[in-house]
């Protein structure tokens, strides 16, 4: 009787190792503003739904950002009284980068919070920046 009882659990853990876990649906609850799969699967690069608008910066810093509707791989953003036009580049961990070839400036997008980079020194220019 012992060796039954014994035996019940074991058989349980064996058979919840052998079941499946579920598909995950096709629509799935995301923050607002991040799209559920990938631009393409081929290159793994995330795209996030962001707008247009005035992004207030550490240590009063702002950036204007104008999002092209045509064309989701460009921006056009002001920083120091200058305009500048950013294309997108992939980046290895998938995550929006815009970046000027001429300036060298940096933009990484992000839902919560993006920044301006120097490209030349990796050193921000205008860090901890949100829209509003």
């Amino acid at each position: 009787m012992l060796v039954r009882f014994a035996l019940a659990p074991a058989l349980l853990a064996l058979a919840a190792c052998s079941t499946t876990p579920p598909t995950p649906s096709a629509t799935t609850d995301t923050e607002p503003g991040v799209l559920d799969t990938p631009a393409s699967i081929d290159n793994q690069q995330l795209e996030f739904r962001l707008a247009s608008g005035t992004y207030r910066c550490d240590m009063g810093r702002r950036v204007d950002v104008q999002r092209s509707t045509g064309d989701a791989g460009l921006i056009q953003i002001g920083w120091s009284g200058k305009r500048y036009q950013l294309a997108r580049n992939p980046s290895h961990s998938g995550l929006p980068r815009f970046e000027d070839d001429r300036s060298g400036l940096v933009w990484i997008d992000l839902p919560w919070k993006s920044i301006l980079l120097d490209r030349d020194t990796n050193k921000p220019l205008a860090s901890d920046c949100k829209l509003g």
